[in-house]
């Protein structure tokens, strides 16, 4: 379980296939992030890359491993290819919990519609898929590539919805979010209070039918 907080911004440094290596392998990803690791991170220890939860699989002192199915791999963006991931440990008992309840189970890909400055801050507006649409609502929470963020608006369209969220600068300056541009796709997660509530509405419904 995680909070969507970013710990730290981690820079993927290695890409390799694992297993047969044919098209159907995964990778395994090598993420460098000096100051991240805890004294007490193992191996099987859960970390969200860009809102994605992994399991360490080899480290030392400024690096660590995961291995990254096809399966995921076809269901997230940003995890097969070098570059900068935002990095988030596990919750552990006791801890803050600063932004909401996250799981690190990507529900789909967004589309980056504009990310632009306005005044102090910035505006991000994503292109939400049908299949998620229904789960965003004005000030409600949503995850985008591990960081979680209040949905300022939600104006629904033909294929889905579009959101509108604002950034402030420290938000930016801390995060991948910093790097998006139009056209760009990010990895969504929806709250998890709204999957429950569709869960107990469905139910109701059928068993009033």
């Amino acid at each position: 379980m995680f909070t969507g907080i970013v710990s730290a911004i981690g820079n993927i440094i290695k890409v390799s296939p694992y297993g047969k290596g044919d098209r159907d392998a995964g990778l395994r990803l090598m993420i460098e992030a000096p100051g991240f690791l805890r004294d007490s991170t193992k191996l099987g220890d859960s970390i969200a890359i860009q809102g994605a939860c992994m399991t360490v699989v080899a480290r030392t002192a400024d690096t660590f491993s995961v291995d990254v199915s096809r399966e995921s791999l076809k269901r997230t963006a940003g995890l097969d290819e070098k570059g900068e991931v935002n990095l988030e440990h596990a919750l552990r008992m006791g801890d803050s919990l600063d932004g909401h309840l996250v799981s690190g189970h990507v529900d789909g890909l967004g589309e980056v519609t504009r990310f632009e400055p306005v005044g102090e801050s910035w505006e991000l507006r994503i292109a939400i898929p049908q299949s998620l649409s229904r789960y965003l609502a004005y000030k409600g929470s949503i995850t985008v590539n591990g960081v979680s963020l209040t949905v300022n608006s939600v104006n629904d369209t033909a294929s889905g919805c579009e959101i509108s969220i604002n950034l402030i600068p420290h938000t930016v300056e801390v995060t991948t979010l910093k790097n998006l541009s139009a056209g760009a796709l990010v990895n969504l997660e929806i709250d998890m209070i709204a999957r429950y509530v569709e869960r107990m509405v469905s139910l109701r419904t059928v068993k009033e039918n």
